[in-house]
């Protein structure tokens, strides 16, 4: 197991399959009311340069029901907001902390933070990847679907940093991945070379090529924190690009959907879809809590 979680691919294959499984064990003892008190008497320390809901939610009910403290720190509560280097609040915190969670603005800044700290760093979302996301929605699908290996996930939508992530999990877990997306808003071009080099990727234009026999479909908001001023351009490119009756029939007839929130109704996703038979996306959602305490029982203790 790795030091740090930065990128999903600090995983190996048998990493994420070991997480998925620990983490639907951690489920099952939650609803017996059966807890590990395995971080008793650590502090995780989170820092957050942007807003949350379902990862701080998530993270600061796992660090507590595992027996630890979660220490919440905003970006300008910190001296990180008045310029401090990134470098010596990680080797400060390492001092007092048994872990750090951050999200941040820049990918750079959590691997800067991840080089300079002596505890494991947790990346919470970038602006390149949101690995913890893609580890929930690997538990998502593997409950759904009873394994990974050999099912096609496709996404539709802006190809953004959960789309980033998406590509390399897919690649790791063997499953293949069509990406729809308009000219200018393709995935991280690295990323995708990377992922080709072991497994199947296609970016396209057409959504419902992308869905056509998908055993998965997943989509994500259009206008990502850092967007806003964007905003009314991007809904207009994207207009074409959302998850809607026509797209779902493309897909199989057992396909489910996947959205990691926040959703705007009516834009990436219809209300007939992200509410109907097979929506996974409270499941999914749910699952942040679970996959997350795995992954703290796994790089804390």
């Amino acid at each position: 197991m790795m030091k740090n979680f930065v990128s999903i691919c600090d995983l190996t294959r048998d990493d994420i399959s070991d997480l998925i499984q620990l983490a639907l064990r951690l489920k099952d003892e939650r609803k017996r009311g059966r807890f590990s008190r395995a971080l008793e008497h650590k502090t995780v320390a989170m820092i957050f340069e942007k807003p949350s809901t379902r990862t701080r939610t998530a993270f600061e009910v796992a660090i507590t029901e595992l027996g630890g403290h979660p220490l919440y720190l905003s970006w300008n509560e910190l001296q990180l907001g008045r310029g401090e280097a990134v470098a010596d609040t990680a080797r400060v915190l390492s001092r007092y902390v048994s872990g750090i969670v951050i999200r941040a603005d820049r990918h750079s800044t959590v691997t800067e933070m991840a080089s300079n700290a002596s505890v494991p760093v947790i990346n919470a979302l970038s602006d390149r990847e949101h690995p913890c996301q893609l580890l929930a929605d690997l538990m998502t699908i593997y409950e759904k679907k009873g394994k990974l290996r050999d099912m096609k996930l496709a996404w539709i939508g802006d190809g953004n940093n959960v789309c980033n992530s998406a590509i390399l999990a897919c690649a790791i877990m063997g499953l293949s991945i069509d990406v729809a997306c308009p000219p200018g808003y393709e995935p991280n071009g690295e990323v995708v070379r990377t992922a080709q080099a072991v497994g199947h990727v296609r970016v396209l234009t057409e959504p419902l090529e992308a869905a056509a026999a998908a055993d998965v479909l997943y989509t994500d908001t259009w206008v990502s924190m850092g967007d806003e001023a964007t905003a009314a351009q991007r809904t207009r490119d994207l207009s074409a690009y959302c998850i809607d009756k026509h797209v779902l029939h493309a897909a199989k007839d057992d396909a489910i959907v996947l959205h990691c929130l926040p959703a705007h109704r009516g834009c990436e996703i219809t209300d007939e879809v992200i509410d109907g038979p097979h929506s996974a996306v409270l499941d999914q959602a749910e699952n942040r809590l679970h996959t997350q305490k795995a992954l703290l029982k796994k790089l804390l203790v």
